[in-house]
């Protein structure tokens, strides 16, 4: 499976008729992005979504980032993902996560367990799973979201890597520390196109806000030595700046670069705009441009 170097997050996709998502999938795929990654929250369902956006485009990998374990029993997600595998081979990566405890006991119903246990009995009960349908002709692959230790060797050693979200370079440094050479390390990365430093800030706080109220990605912030003043009134100005890339695209191909130089094999882009339920479609072409990305695909 190939990613290549750059790929696509947008949590944008799920504001859009599928129509549209089809027709920006198709474009994606077009300039070069090795790989579309999508959410799973409260819309679309996981499965199904990465089925429609195969459908709608020929080579690029689409991949979950991060379908929530909590949506589906371990045998149904087995069985979905190499359900998928067998029609379209190495272009499903299958990205799993544990979600957080206000989603999962909130607003599904279920007791929220230990993170790292669960995920453990999960990818044991995916593996045992029963499974009579035809085999797909390559295996199936899986990431899990990770971001301390204990889920970043989880995920060297039971799955293809990690999908780190919402995470500085200098947590690319540690994951790869503990992944070592050979698991993929595909972290997200968002970005503003706006040079005006005020202007930029407030698109990144709007997007951080909703994260900054989450203990994991608060615990894991702190872990990696930003204070309890950074991360409270909407984010330091050093942590918003280490989070989000802004400024000129070339600004932002530097923190790409970064990410890479740190150990990431792929980075995932997530383009804001003032308005969170747009799909920025200009800033993605922008940056298949500046990242030359056909001439490297």
């Amino acid at each position: 499976m190939d990613l290549g170097k750059v790929g696509v997050w947008s949590f944008a996709f799920e504001f859009q008729p599928w129509g549209q998502v089809a027709e920006a999938a198709a474009e994606l795929e077009e300039l070069g992005y090795g790989a579309i990654w999508y959410p799973e929250a409260v819309g679309r369902e996981a499965l199904v979504q990465a089925a429609l956006f195969l459908g709608a485009t020929k080579r690029v990998v689409i991949a979950s980032g991060i379908a929530n374990i909590y949506a589906r029993d371990a045998m149904t997600a087995a069985a979905g993902y190499r359900t998928l595998a067998e029609v379209w081979p190495d272009r499903f990566l299958f990205g799993l996560g544990v979600s957080h405890a206000h989603l999962v006991t909130g607003l599904r119903g279920h007791e929220y367990s230990t993170p790292y246990r669960k995920m453990v009995a999960y990818l044991e009960e995916m593996d045992r799973a029963i499974y009579k349908a035809v085999a797909p002709s390559v295996e199936p692959l899986r990431v899990l979201a990770a971001l301390g230790p204990k889920m970043l060797a989880l995920a060297a050693t039971r799955s293809r890597g990690a999908h780190p979200y919402f995470v500085p370079v200098s947590h690319t440094v540690k994951a790869r520390e503990i992944l070592g050479q050979g698991p993929l390390l595909a972290p997200e990365l968002a970005f503003v196109l706006e040079r005006d430093a005020e202007k930029a800030r407030a698109v990144a706080r709007a997007h951080m806000s909703v994260y900054l109220k989450a203990p994991n990605y608060i615990n894991n912030l702190l872990r990696l030595g930003y204070t309890e003043d950074d991360v409270a009134r909407g984010g330091s100005d050093r942590l918003v700046d280490d989070l989000v890339a802004w400024g000129s695209v070339e600004d932002v191909v530097a923190r790409v670069a970064a990410h890479h130089a740190a150990g990431a094999d792929h980075v995932c882009l997530q383009a804001l705009s003032a308005d969170p339920t747009a799909l920025p479609m200009d800033a993605y072409r922008e940056m298949a441009v500046a990242l030359a990305l056909k001439a490297v695909r």
